[in-house]
């Protein structure tokens, strides 16, 4: 084989594990006589990797990849993609239910049967054309396996296995393309694992991954270096409007400052606030308000740490639509966004009702049906919505028993705890939205959760992104990590990294030990 060249980055996330149906008894798909022609030059002189010596890659498309993302026929650019004839025979298999899955293995199928109808005229072994349905970034051709193959593997390797005569199909184009890199793209780690022991290229499908490195995933929050008002303050302009102080800021460290970001200085002149503008190197800041002061408490809660407190900044923010919160266990998350959405829906009337939703993705193995209405069934995925509630009941320590009483049945009649299977269609006006361990949902369910979201309504995502339970979905694919980072920057939105574990020292010691 010729030395690897570097892929292009490639589509998005959630893969399903196929259910696998091989064939036996097949012949080698590279007779003479019957062979799938593949263009072994380029077309022109100048082939569509816009060097002379090189055709574009082919990849081999396993159908994990197919189902976790629909559209990747459509994510190689200028190469070529192969599909061998199993992972047609596992998309058929998968086609029928209403999960995710299945919806995804119908689409990939609508997907080919459109690129048949608008190539009818073509032959399959030349290939088919994948910018025929529009879409221009997709430059290159679709194959299909027309001929049976002989799995050439070793005999270790069971030839009744799906896995294995994709493999068998990989090894085989190599040795009849020399000329052309043949690449097996599959979401199985053991899979590529294999291959890679045969001696085959093969890559995970990296389309999906916002970051490749999660340390680099922003936090929204930015420390000022220590020389920060030797730098800046020359012709800085200062004003008073509506109780908060504004800073018009010119300078370099201007240039490394997003939107909606908290700054913090911890000097002599010290500083909490938010970017309100940015232009060039000139950024206006506007003080945040302290909630960690009892005057300022949210339902009796006040900040007990800086990130908490930029948080509340976000949430109480009439002007912020989209608040995103990450953050180990005991960091506050669902116990901030509560204790603001009470105070919005029941004080200030701000939104008529507070709607909890997540992903009911099991840590153990799954206690089966759930009898009841919806919320009935949702109740045993809710612990943390109980547990905040009890919190923030206990408040007000002067309204007794019958007061906490009348207090805990008025929010849980404005509290409706939603299931994500019945989301689809729905439009949520003026409500406090709150999705819950956010960081189980791939991009495309966190995509159908947000635009539900109708005139006035208030969306927050929390999670923890070290925590993700969803089998395929890793810290950089995951829907949660997706938001943050297609989110920072706009007007609208923000996002705070909690840092610090306010739960109890237990939970603490243990977090950082265990």
């Amino acid at each position: 084989m010729s030395a690897p060249t570097p892929l292009v980055p490639k589509a998005s996330a959630k893969p399903a594990p196929a259910a696998r149906i091989a064939e036996a008894n097949v012949r080698p798909i590279g007779s003479d006589a019957k062979r799938a022609r593949l263009p072994a030059e380029p077309t022109s002189k100048k082939s569509r990797l816009g060097r002379d010596e090189r055709p574009a890659t082919l990849f081999v498309l396993d159908t994990n990849v197919l189902m976790h993302d629909p559209t990747s026929l459509f994510r190689f650019a200028e190469h070529d993609i192969y599909l061998p004839m199993i992972t047609l025979e596992e998309l058929d298999n998968h086609k029928r239910g209403a999960s995710e899955v299945s919806r995804n293995a119908r689409q990939v199928s609508r997907s080919l049967d459109a690129l048949l109808i608008a190539s009818a005229s073509e032959r399959l072994e030349d290939g088919l054309a994948l910018s025929a349905l529009g879409n221009r970034d997709a430059s290159g051709q679709l194959f299909f396996q027309t001929q049976a193959s002989a799995v050439m593997l070793p005999s270790s390797l069971p030839v009744d296995k799906a896995d294995n005569q994709i493999l068998g199909v990989v090894r085989t184009l190599s040795e009849q393309h020399p000329e052309r890199e043949v690449v097996l793209v599959s979401k199985d780690i053991n899979m590529r694992i294999k291959a890679r022991a045969l001696g085959l290229r093969a890559e995970d499908y990296f389309n999906d991954q916002v970051l490749s490195d999660t340390d680099l995933l922003y936090s929204g929050v930015l420390e000022l270096p220590t020389d920060f008002w030797d730098r800046h303050a020359k012709g800085m302009e200062s004003w008073q409007q509506a109780g908060y102080t504004f800073y018009r800021i010119t300078g370099p460290a201007i240039a490394g400052m997003t939107l909606n970001q908290f700054v913090h200085f911890d000097g002599e002149m010290q500083l909490n606030a938010i970017v309100r503008e940015v232009t060039g190197r000139t950024a206006v800041l506007q003080t945040a308000r302290d909630y960690a002061h009892v005057k300022n408490a949210v339902w009796g809660i006040t900040a007990r740490n800086r990130e908490q407190n930029f948080a509340l900044n976000l949430l109480m923010n009439p002007e912020i639509d989209f608040v995103s919160l990450l953050g180990q266990a005991g960091t506050g998350k669902t116990l901030l966004a509560l204790a603001a959405g009470l105070v919005q829906v029941l004080e200030s009337k701000r939104y008529t009702e507070i709607i909890m939703t997540r992903a009911t993705v099991p840590v153990g193995e799954d206690i089966g049906y759930l009898p009841g209405t919806e919320e009935e069934k949702m109740q045993p995925w809710m612990g943390a919505l109980e547990d905040n509630l009890e919190m923030l009941n206990k408040t007000d320590p002067g309204s007794g028993e019958w007061g906490r009483t009348a207090t805990n049945d008025l929010i849980r009649s404005r509290v409706k705890v939603k299931a994500l299977s019945f989301m689809r269609g729905r439009t949520f006006i003026n409500k406090f939205l709150i999705i819950d361990e956010a960081q189980n949902l791939t991009p495309k369910q966190m995509k159908t959760l947000i635009t539900r979201a109708g005139p006035g309504t208030k969306v927050m995502c929390l999670g923890n992104i070290a925590q993700i339970d969803t089998p395929y979905l890793t810290e950089g694919s995951s829907g949660l990590s997706y938001v943050v980072e297609r989110f920072k920057g706009w007007a609208h939105a923000g996002h705070v990294t909690l840092q610090r574990g306010e739960r109890s020292r237990l939970a603490d010691f243990a977090g950082d030990a265990l």
